[in-house]
């Protein structure tokens, strides 16, 4: 894990080795129900396709989407892909801070700790969220000979079999019904980055840019990170109030990468709320009981697997990645109730027809902006 000019600021085979050991191996099943499994949800992932593409108008009739890998995997290989698509994502700002720290005394020595640190820390975080996750449309993964992408973009489609089966079972669903709901989902963000040219470039942008605003000095992040700590454990001088129910990872980020925050997090929250809005509307012609699907995973979602898990769930930002689905979906339910699907796809037009995180909690505002009609102030609940 060497480098010109030292090693490497996270140690990523260490990070894999570190999350594949930790992570649990999932739910018991016999070599012909996983072989079935995973040919039932490739089965799935082609027919979603069509199913999210006549619901959601987003291609002209006899466009062809770009072709993209679907990858039927376990949750050490859940790990390997994220681990290679953070290496991509992260390669600049690492770069760049690997440059400024070699010509410092002691650099080389320090950064060879300091990536294997980082590269178990960053394995923890993954064994804990490789049990929990059940699909993902990998918007900027690296193709590989073991984890293929898009020709054109890199992109894959990843399906995490032993979490479909643990859900399903624990929410004791019907299990062809439940899975063909999941590859829908995942299906709508494939739909969304490939049926629109420019949204993969202006998504890396703009954490590049985020990225990009982070304090290169260890010094001013250590600082932020023991104010985050004191407001945690509520150790603030009194009068100093207003981060509670912040997450240690909001609390930590420069003023510019909180602006940066916010038109991610609306971006973000269109897309999730999109998919589930999809998810739903596609629902009721080809999953029969989507209703009791949705209001168990929504229960599931709500109530998380135990205090351990809401504790990190709430210091690593989870919370917000669930109000994300909530807020999105809302906005677009709205909207489409006001516009109907076509108008609410003038959504995709450009980058200056995303919602704001305002429009996002009052759709009517953006309808008025970009149809220039409907009552801008009023609130949708």
């Amino acid at each position: 894990m060497t480098s010109i000019g030292g090693a490497e600021m996270v140690d990523w085979n260490l990070a894999v080795a570190t999350a594949t050991r930790l992570v649990r191996s999932g739910p018991e099943v016999s070599r012909d129900e996983a072989r079935a499994v995973v040919a039932e949800l490739r089965r799935h992932a082609r027919t979603s396709e069509e199913h999210v593409r006549a619901f959601t108008r987003m291609m002209p009739e006899g466009v062809t989407l770009p072709e993209t890998p679907v990858l039927v995997v376990d949750r050490a290989g859940w790990v390997k892909a994220n681990v290679a698509g953070f290496r991509e994502l992260l390669g600049p700002l690492l770069g760049k801070m690997q440059d400024r720290r070699a010509g410092a005394p002691g650099g080389a020595v320090l950064g060879a700790v300091g990536g294997k640190v980082t590269g178990v820390e960053l394995g923890m975080l993954l064994s804990f969220l490789a049990s929990r996750v059940l699909g993902q449309y990998e918007t900027f993964a690296p193709a590989a000979l073991d984890l293929p992408g898009n020709a054109a973009t890199g992109g894959r489609l990843l399906l995490v079999a032993p979490n479909i089966v643990h859900v399903e079972r624990e929410l004791e669903v019907s299990p062809h019904d439940f899975r063909l709901w999941v590859c829908l989902h995942e299906e709508t963000h494939r739909t969304q980055f490939t049926a629109v040219p420019w949204l993969r470039a202006h998504l890396e942008g703009e954490i590049q840019t985020f990225l990009g605003a982070t304090d290169m000095e260890p010094g001013a992040v250590l600082e932020r990170l023991r104010e985050a700590l004191q407001s945690f454990a509520g150790a603030r001088p009194e009068g100093e109030r207003g981060d509670e129910g912040r997450s240690l990872v909001e609390l930590v980020q420069t003023p510019e990468q909180r602006e940066v925050l916010g038109r991610l997090t609306a971006v973000m929250s269109l897309l999730e709320g999109h998919a589930d809005f999809v998810m739903d509307g596609v629902g009721p012609e080809v999953v029969p009981s989507v209703a009791e699907i949705r209001e168990k995973f929504q229960q599931r979602r709500a109530s998380g697997a135990g205090r351990l898990d809401a504790a990190l769930r709430k210091v690593l930002g989870l919370d917000a990645k669930l109000r994300q689905y909530r807020d999105g979906e809302r906005f677009v339910r709205a909207v489409v109730g006001q516009v109907g699907m076509d108008g609410f796809n003038r959504v995709w037009t450009s980058p200056n027809t995303l919602p704001t995180k305002t429009e996002i909690a009052r759709p009517a505002d953006w309808v008025a902006r970009v149809h220039g009609r409907g009552s801008a102030g009023s609130e949708e609940r």
